[in-house]
């Protein structure tokens, strides 16, 4: 087994027992019960709390600072990725932003270099003009060591990355963000912490995009910051109720309910995805396969050795433009569309969705070109998805 192999119990900060990551996703944080003891969590659906007298409150005040359905959704995902805090944003991307808001004019921030392009555009338009430097680098291929300067307050990366699914070694990337002094930064959002716990691989700061797995059903948006460390949460917190970016109570409760069934989705979807991968290496029509759990992976030794599990994000290149526009115009049992995460297949062209705004020097440099596709794979029958695939694949070679 891998460094972070499933364990049957797992101790959870603020519980009465030890339980299963698998029950942990029921949203058994007993710390925090509500006073009718509802077993679905309440939406308290309000702006403002009222107080008997000067001092005398329950300790909620107003929604965009604290809100009770927000503090249990936040308790409970701290937990699953065993952080000591998390904070609930209104999107991935706010959580990104008010990430970005701890760096002061001058700071310098080594990124990798296949990133979700949103990330990039905050990067290259918001922060740069907030007086943010960034240093671009391969983080899965080099180390960054050589990158450093007196200025460099953190290094921010995916693993997996969206859409090239190279694999960083978090432990060994997070032994020189401490020599240096620096945050380790990591977007968990491809595997979730099911499948990955960066922190306990020696990361600062857990992000994610709840939109896709917590969430789950393609029907809310959201995102998390996720931090061990107290002086950390207390300034996030406070940017947070500054710039006004928290997660609403109602999204809370859905991604509260999402996350009920996390564990059995991720393992319907990445089996899923293995045989979904096998196919495609044998297909005809596809160039490349690039998906970290086949064995032929670069990354594979090192995903086997920090997570427990793939994941079932796929990308493949096929052999055209046309053969790929082709496909995507055909599809019918899943769907084209961006996002990932969800219950169903979606299938993505990120030239022109995901990482449209990525400079295209760049994204040819990273592999991003016009015949390359993303499947996010869902949990509908394998075999369904795979006979949808090679009907698409037929008719894209017909014409």
């Amino acid at each position: 087994m891998n460094g972070q192999e499933k364990k049957e119990t797992a101790a959870a900060p603020g519980k009465r027992w030890d339980v299963s990551f698998e029950t942990r996703c029921q949203g058994m944080d007993l710390g925090i019960e509500d006073q009718y003891h509802a077993i679905s969590y309440p939406i308290y659906q309000t702006a403002t709390f009222s107080h008997r007298e000067a001092g005398d409150t329950e300790g909620y005040h107003y929604t965009r600072a604290h809100n009770p359905t927000r503090q249990q959704l936040e308790s409970i995902v701290a937990d699953l990725e065993n952080g000591t805090a998390a904070l609930a944003f209104a999107s991935g991307m706010a959580a990104i932003g008010a990430l970005m808001e701890l760096f002061s004019p001058g700071d310098h921030v080594i990124i990798d270099a296949d990133l979700y392009g949103g990330s990039g555009r905050l990067f290259n338009t918001i922060s740069k003009k907030n007086g943010v430097t960034f240093t671009i680098a391969d983080l899965s291929a080099q180390s960054p060591e050589a990158l450093f300067t007196p200025a460099t307050k953190a290094v921010y990366l995916e693993t997996p990355t969206n859409p090239m699914m190279h694999v960083t070694d978090i432990a060994a990337l997070s032994k020189i963000t401490r020599e240096k002094n620096a945050l380790l930064i990591v977007d968990n959002t491809f595997l979730s912490p099911y499948f990955q716990n960066p922190l306990d691989l020696g990361a600062d700061v857990v992000v994610h995009s709840a939109t896709k797995y917590l969430g789950g059903h393609h029907d809310t948006i959201g995102g998390f910051l996720v931090v061990k460390e107290k002086k950390l949460e207390e300034k996030l917190r406070y940017i947070s109720m500054t710039v006004g970016s928290a997660l609403s109570p109602f999204d809370c409760w859905l991604t509260m309910r999402g996350i009920r069934t996390l564990a059995v989705r991720m393992e319907r979807a990445e089996k899923n995805a293995i045989e979904i991968a096998n196919w495609l290496q044998k297909s005809p029509h596809v160039k490349k396969v690039i998906y970290p759990g086949i064995p032929s992976h670069p990354g594979y030794e090192v995903m086997k050795r920090q997570s427990r599990g793939f994941g079932a994000m796929i990308s493949f290149e096929v052999e055209s433009k046309e053969f790929a526009l082709s496909v995507l115009r055909n599809v019918e049992l899943f769907y084209f569309a961006e996002s990932l995460g969800g219950t169903v297949t979606l299938i993505t062209y990120p030239v022109t969705q995901t990482h449209a705004e990525v400079p295209e020097d760049l994204r040819e440099k990273n592999g991003i070109n016009d015949r390359l596709l993303r499947l996010s794979v869902g949990i509908e029958g394998v075999q369904d998805l795979i006979g949808e695939l090679d009907r698409v694949f037929a008719l894209a070679a017909g014409q």
